[in-house]
């Protein structure tokens, strides 16, 4: 992880490669940050949705989502899906 200003950025490590997977930009809370996911097409980041359907949560939902989506793990979106139906 890197910061600078408002933004974390974070990356995994695969190989001695840096890979991006997200940004973060801090929201005034601890548990509070806007989400933006690394696309590699456009090697830059893109403001996104998490899997609750928030633009901003906590660091640990946004990193579940980039791990899912560059991991292939569905289960960031399926227990978020889960949870958020137990709460109707």
């Amino acid at each position: 992880m890197r910061v600078r200003g408002n933004f974390a950025y974070i990356s995994a490590t695969a190989d001695d490669e840096e890979l991006p997977l997200c940004r973060l930009r801090y929201g005034g809370s601890a548990s509070h940050w806007g989400f933006a996911i690394y696309v590699a097409s456009r090697d830059g980041y893109e403001d996104s949705v998490l899997p609750s359907g928030m633009t901003a949560g906590t660091p640990e939902e946004a990193l579940d989502c980039a791990c899912g989506l560059y991991l292939n793990d569905t289960t960031a979106w399926t227990e978020a899906l889960g949870d958020s139906r137990e709460n109707f």
